[in-house]
């Protein structure tokens, strides 16, 4: 569909950051059931952390009278990246939430916040602390890092470009339904997606994804989150494109949230995106053991109207 026009700056994704007003459930289930840990605190405000990565938190949570994406977060290689970026982004007249400045977040760090074309909060930083983090152990279940991050938007095609034309981005690969196209993976390094985006009726929150270890502990998180009696909407299976395991669970507040593993690395010079069609059933799990990917499953990550379009978060 498009290619990236501008020079790449960004490098990694670091966090998702939600609120919602059931927060004391949401901040007990991403530690006791998920598997993340709380590296600080506040009143209405809960940082956690991944064991295994080096990022100070990968999701942040916050009480807040209404559901809603506070912010997409990713890296830059530093500070003189960040301010090219905003910089740019000036030029092309979009919208800033602030400009380049120390950020007083856990691990510090330079960063820049601004809207995209739909309204989300972005926010892109370096020179963040990193933290002390640990190998994950065999037959552990917990997550070692954030893996990625896709979203609902009614305009994809604009959206897309819009990503791919400011920020670098790139497609690697897209999904369709004969030939109209649903889903679109971008990727910011050689992870074959690190962000994306999926057609839906509105702009909302679509799921977050956090790799395992492996295919033991990426099954016994699933197994584990069974047992207790999460409904699994699809999966386990293993997706074709980005070559991924899956299982996709509901969080507290109604968020679509995935274990995966091994997603595929690629040669960002030589790699060409392909269209894959999901009415073939081996384009959406190649190994045949997920529940059916239909409209109902679908509908279940359309999730509720993001109210934080074009609003910053307070924090």
């Amino acid at each position: 569909m498009t290619t990236n026009t501008v020079a790449p700056l960004i490098t990694h994704l670091r966090h998702v950051d939600i609120a919602m007003p059931n927060f004391a459930e949401q901040r007990a289930f991403y530690q006791e059931t998920w598997g993340l840990t709380e590296t600080a605190h506040d009143s209405g405000v809960s940082f956690l952390a991944a064991e295994g990565s080096p990022e100070q938190y990968v999701v942040r949570l916050r009480q807040d009278g209404q559901k809603r994406t506070d912010l997409i977060a990713f890296g830059a290689a530093g500070p003189a990246d960040v301010d090219a970026l905003a910089e740019r982004l000036i030029a092309q007249g979009v919208r800033l939430v602030h400009e380049p400045r120390v950020m007083d977040t856990p691990g510090g760090g330079y960063g820049v916040q601004f809207f995209d074309n739909e309204g989300r909060v972005v926010e892109v930083s370096a020179d963040v602390a990193v933290r002390k983090h640990r190998k994950i152990e065999a037959r552990e279940p917990v997550p070692v890092k954030l893996s990625h991050v896709l979203m609902n938007t009614p305009t994809p095609e604009a959206t897309v470009r819009w990503y791919t034309d400011h920020l670098g981005f790139r497609l690697t690969d897209t999904m369709c339904i004969g030939d109209r196209e649903i889903m679109w993976f971008l990727r910011c390094n050689t992870f074959h997606h690190s962000f994306g985006f999926v057609r839906g009726p509105h702009a909302a929150f679509h799921h977050a994804s956090f790799e395992m270890r492996g295919i033991d502990e990426f099954m016994r998180g699933t197994g584990r989150l069974h047992r207790l009696g999460y409904e699994r909407l699809w999966g386990p299976g293993r997706h074709l494109a980005g070559d991924n395991s899956f299982s996709y669970f509901l969080d507290k507040a109604g968020n679509t949230v995935e274990y995966t593993t091994e997603v595929e690395t690629i040669d960002q010079d030589t790699w060409h995106p392909h269209l894959y069609d999901v009415r073939d059933p081996a384009n959406s799990d190649v190994w045949g053991t997920a529940n059916d990917m239909n409209e109902f499953v679908a509908a279940r990550s359309q999730n509720d109207v993001d109210r934080g379009l074009f609003v910053a978060p307070p924090m």
